[in-house]
């Protein structure tokens, strides 16, 4: 694994900053990708020693450029986690179609946006990992949710079909659907709406960012080659599916 070049979108808070450090620790060479907060950024750059890029995952020719300098920098990529997502949400009949457009395009459009920009690579050299962060409100549905919901099922479907195109040249592609999560996504939710959250979750807590990014270092391993088109669900058994 020393040596391989993993890109991590979203990668610089939450749950993409833990898949990072996991990777980092792992022996990858990391580059994580944000989309806003550049004082964030440094200063996530500035403790991990983990260089950030920053480019809008919803533009396609941005997340190509992207792809064109991490590999300059770093060298070809060799991983992919399309971690960047964002929340808009409404019930439907007060959504807005921006709010509809602007989580489809994040949220799912960036899969198909970074895997576009790497797969030629990776079959070209016969090695590839990709994982894609979904969502138990992608298998589950969520109220007040749709488009969120939706994009986190399509990268469910989207997993799958990639699976069996890279199958044969060593590329492998799964998911992950978290559960609620320890972040600040999460904490934002007001108390007495997550109070009952947890209190649907079996094991009586949320989930942490580290847990899921042990997910993410099991299925990008050199060793995990016979994972994929799979979803791993790391929900606390809140959705058993």
């Amino acid at each position: 694994m020393d040596g391989r070049v993993a890109i991590v979108t979203g990668g610089t808070r939450g749950i993409g900053e833990a898949i990072c450090l996991s990777l980092r620790d792992a022996g990858y060479k990391v580059a994580a990708g944000y989309g806003g907060d550049a004082a964030k950024a440094a200063r996530f750059t500035e403790q991990t020693g983990i260089p950030a890029w920053k480019w809008d995952v919803g533009d396609f020719q941005a997340c190509a450029e992207a792809v064109r300098e991490i590999t300059a920098a770093l060298g070809p990529v060799d991983i992919l986690v399309n971690n960047a997502g964002i929340t808009r949400d409404a019930t439907m009949h007060r959504m807005k179609h921006e709010q509809w457009l602007e989580v489809i395009h994040t949220n799912l459009s960036s899969c198909f946006n970074m895997c576009n920009a790497v797969f030629d690579s990776m079959r070209e050299r016969g090695f590839g990992r990709i994982v894609n962060i979904g969502s138990i409100n992608g298998q589950a549905g969520q109220y007040g949710q749709v488009n969120y919901a939706a994009a986190k099922s399509g990268i469910h479907g989207f997993t799958k079909a990639l699976a069996q195109e890279g199958a044969a040249r060593g590329i492998t592609v799964n998911a992950i659907a978290p559960g609620y999560i320890d972040t600040d996504m999460v904490r934002a939710v007001p108390p007495n709406v997550l109070e009952k959250i947890v209190a649907r979750i079996p094991v009586g807590r949320l989930g942490r960012a580290a847990e899921i990014a042990r997910g993410v270092a099991f299925l990008v391993a050199d060793d995990a080659g016979f994972i994929t088109g799979s979803t791993l669900s790391i929900n606390g058994g809140q959705h058993m599916y």
